[in-house]
Parts: structure tokens; sequence; C-alpha cells
């Protein structure tokens, strides 16, 4: 059957029916980055609310009655982000004292026989936080006492909301990490190292 030539033209100008296959094409492609957008507003509303945790934390921790709160400072953390993330998630919750700011991230000094910059297993060293071992950071667990300086790190790992990690081969966990720095309260005696 021949399909004659006004009717072919007709068919090639009509236009009635060119948003459904355009939407077709379009939905896909505007429907991942709807998703992508709404996943990556969610980590980063997620990571400033745990930060906002971890502030309020901080200062909780350092005062004179912060030790003996710690499991309260701790479930505060918890309870701000759990009504953000979703699933079950895994919080790491940690401290590490020092006695300056300056000492925070420091490795513990060493004598380096061989000049190559690194510690060696048979150098010596000082043992600055006691652990009887060299270490790359001479932080000491806990929130320390009086005057040291407490860093508070919390890491959050839950379920991502929207299945676009399959899509794209990202983890189905996302990780969210905040800190805070802070000085405990002058309320005594500083801690001994």
């Amino acid at each position: 059957m021949r399909v004659p030539g006004s009717l072919l033209r007709r068919i090639l100008l009509e236009e009635r029916g060119a948003t459904l296959p355009e939407f077709a094409v379009v939905a896909p492609t505007f429907l991942v980055l709807l998703f992508g957008i709404f996943d990556i507003g969610q980590a980063m509303y997620a990571q400033s609310v745990l930060q906002g945790a971890m502030q309020d934390a901080g200062r909780d921790a350092g005062l004179e009655s912060g030790p003996d709160q710690l499991e309260q400072i701790d479930q505060y953390v918890r309870d701000q982000t759990k009504a953000i993330v979703f699933g079950n998630p895994k919080y790491k919750l940690e401290r590490v004292n020092y006695k300056s700011f300056n000492d925070v991230g420091r490795p513990e000094d060493f004598e380096d026989k061989n000049s190559n910059g690194t510690y060696d297993d048979d150098e010596c060293f000082w043992d600055e936080n006691d652990s009887g071992e060299w270490e790359s950071d001479v932080g000491k667990a806990g929130v320390g006492g009086a005057k040291d300086v407490a860093v508070y790190t919390a890491t959050v790992e839950y379920d991502r909301v929207f299945p676009l990690w399959k899509l794209i081969g990202l983890p189905e966990k996302n990780t969210i990490t905040a800190s805070t720095s802070l000085r405990n309260q002058p309320y005594g005696p500083q801690g001994t190292r």
C-alpha cells in the first residue's frame, strides 16, 4: 500500500503529539539531576546540623561537670542528627586531649638517626602521651583536665535518602564527619602528662 504524498507530508509536519516523546527523553535526565540535588542538599544539611551539635557538645564537655556527663553529651549529638539521617545510622564519637592548640595533630618527638624524616623502630622517642610506643599524634584519649584542649570528632554513616546511588555508582551509605577543638574551662589544675 502506497501512502499518498500529502498524507506523509501532514504526518511529518504534525506537532500536536510531540510533547510526549520530548518528555520521555527529558524526564529521566531531569529526575536524575533533581534527585542528585536533593541528595547533595540533604547531606549538606546533615553535615551542618552535625557541626552545630558538635559545637554545643564541645562547650558542654569543656565545663567542670563535662567529664561526668559524656554519655548524655554523646546522646545529644545522636538526637540532633537522628531526624535528619536515615536508616540505622552508625556513630563513632571520639575525644582526644592535648596540653595546647600547638600540640593538636603533632607527632611525638624522636631522634632521627638516619635523617630520613620518619620514625623507625630502632630510634629513640619521647613518649609524650604515656602509651609506651611512638605515635604520630601526642594526644591522649578523653576530654583531659582543666585548660586542656579537647578535640571532639563525630562520624556518622547512614543510608542515602534517594536511590540515585544505584544509578551512578555511589555507595549505598553516606558518611559525614564533624569536629570541634575547644579549651576546657579553667576549673582546676591542668591534666598531667
